[in-house]
């Protein structure tokens, strides 16, 4: 029943986005079905944003992106892509025209234009957001194993602790461990990829990095030890292997190409990892480490501030994908990122704003509507729907929201200042769906407080400053209003008997 509603949903999102040949290329992330187009224009941006399974759509420089939530996407992806290939395979035209499937109010479709016209504004290609977006491209298809991972970590950690099971203890460790062990050759694969490599061989490069024997080896006087450089370094190693590799293919004659050049790709680059990228990988790595270390426990209340005040503004300019590799690095090194949990408040500020503006207008039952569909989601911390549905395009309350994380990023900041530092074991989630992921050495209980009373403070000031400085007189006027008139032939009302 579940795959008849998946390819449901896939069936009612085709034509909406043009149909099977106005369709270039497909993928997923953890909350978005991305798709790149031929022709924008065919896209019924209104229709999409209407159907029950869409939280929200999102337009990026290179792609068309519909958020579907986690678990949904995984499933209706395939839908999709099946349907696509049945209609190219049927010779289906794309749309031409584009008829809304249900009806809105001027209000809603002013605010999803204003959204739509100022994302793209602020999302002009830049060569450094085209390389932050690629950066990305290489991590999240690792981000399902990283959730996975870490929860079953968490759940060692548990019976650890408790000494429940102690038979399965080790095999959980094992399970746990074993990616991370390994995730250097799965980004040194994606990074090939990305970059228009053969992806095998930039695996191959990258397994230098984690393979036990550079133990013996000595680099800048000292020995190698294996996983040095992490992700960084075989981020770093793929990507001369493929600048290598392409230069082969244009030297060597193809009558030998099959055999000089993956030799030469995996002798160069491998010599120049050895004996250059490790040690360098792992001097920026370390660096990384510590300094989200000293960050948080000196910055304290006015880092957790900062971090989590500016982050809604970042993933607006998508320069948050520059924080991918930094996470992956600190789980890495520590098993947990201490970021997360304080950039994770700026989704409870925006859930509080969101609130504040539902309490403010009564009497905007569309954009009541959409709140009430888009709050389950930003709960579980997929905010687009309220980002682009809701705060953003009200303007003022975008930034109230800002305030609630930072509030909220203040708090967190602020107790691991004082001492109880945690983290979190993957990246992606965040909100509730965050809890099963959150580790430290101060122990669950604490950590789960902690990040619980963080999300309170988030979601209170979010709302609180919203409520109070979030509309202006003239917006409540307007956005306030009734959506309905009275009807002209409306009985008039009857004054009351006299005694």
């Amino acid at each position: 029943m579940s795959t008849d509603k998946n390819r449901a949903t896939a069936a009612a999102i085709l034509p909406l986005v043009g149909g099977p040949d106005n369709i270039s290329s497909i993928a997923h992330c953890m909350t978005r079905l991305r798709i790149a187009l031929h022709d924008r224009s065919l896209v019924d941006d209104a229709a999409l944003r209407a159907l029950p399974a869409v939280l929200g759509v999102v337009e990026d420089d290179d792609t068309y992106q519909i958020v579907l939530g986690p678990g949904t996407v995984a499933r209706v992806t395939p839908e999709f892509e099946a349907l696509v290939e049945q209609g190219r395979s049927a010779g289906h035209p794309p749309r031409t025209a584009v008829t809304p499937a249900s009806a809105v109010t001027a209000e809603e479709l002013a605010a999803q234009g204003a959204a739509l016209k100022q994302a793209q504004k602020a999302r002009n290609s830049t060569p450094v957001k085209l390389f932050l977006r690629r950066i990305a491209n290489i991590f999240v298809p690792l981000i399902p194993a990283l959730i996975g991972c870490g929860i079953i970590a968490g759940l060692n950690g548990v019976l650890l602790n408790t000494g429940w099971l102690p038979a399965v203890v080790p095999a959980l460790a094992a399970i746990a461990s074993g990616f991370m062990s390994l995730i250097a050759v799965f980004v040194g694969y994606n990074t090939a990829k990305e970059f228009g490599g053969t992806p095998i061989l930039g695996g191959a490069v990258a397994a230098i990095i984690v393979f036990p024997g550079v133990a013996k080896i000595d680099a800048f006087g000292q020995h190698l030890s294996p996983g040095q450089g992490g992700v960084l370094g075989a981020l770093a190693a793929a990507f001369l292997a493929v600048r290598v590799e392409k230069l082969c293919r244009r030297w060597v004659p193809e009558s030998v190409g099959a055999l000089v050049t993956p030799t030469v790709t995996v002798l160069v680059s491998g010599l120049v990892t050895i004996f250059g990228l490790m040690f360098l990988a792992g001097e920026v790595s370390t660096a990384i480490g510590s300094f989200a270390t000293w960050l948080l426990a000196t910055g304290g209340a006015f880092a957790g501030l900062v971090l989590g005040g500016l982050f809604l503004p970042l993933v607006m300019l998508g320069l948050h994908q520059a924080l991918i590799p930094i996470h992956t690095t600190l789980i890495e090194q520590t098993g947990h990122t201490a970021l997360l949990p304080v950039l994770a408040m700026a989704g409870a500020g925006q859930v509080g704003a969101a609130l504040a503006v539902y309490c403010r207008l009564p009497r905007n039952r569309s954009l009541r509507t959409t709140i009430r569909s888009a709050l389950p989601a930003g709960f579980l911390g997929v905010g687009e729907p309220l980002i682009y549905g809701v705060s953003l395009p009200l303007g003022r309350p975008f930034v109230t929201a800002c305030a609630g994380g930072a509030a909220g990023g203040a708090f967190v900041g602020l107790c691991n200042q004082l001492g109880v530092a945690f983290g979190a074991t993957a990246i992606g989630p965040s909100g509730w769906a965050l809890f099963p992921l959150l580790d430290g050495p101060s122990g669950m209980g604490l950590n789960l407080a902690i990040y619980a009373g963080g999300l309170l403070v988030g979601y209170l000031v979010g709302f609180a400053a919203t409520y109070f400085f979030g509309f202006t007189r003239q917006m409540l006027t307007e956005l306030n209003a009734d959506e309905e008139p009275i009807p002209a032939t409306a009985p008039p009302a009857t004054e009351p008997a006299m005694a």
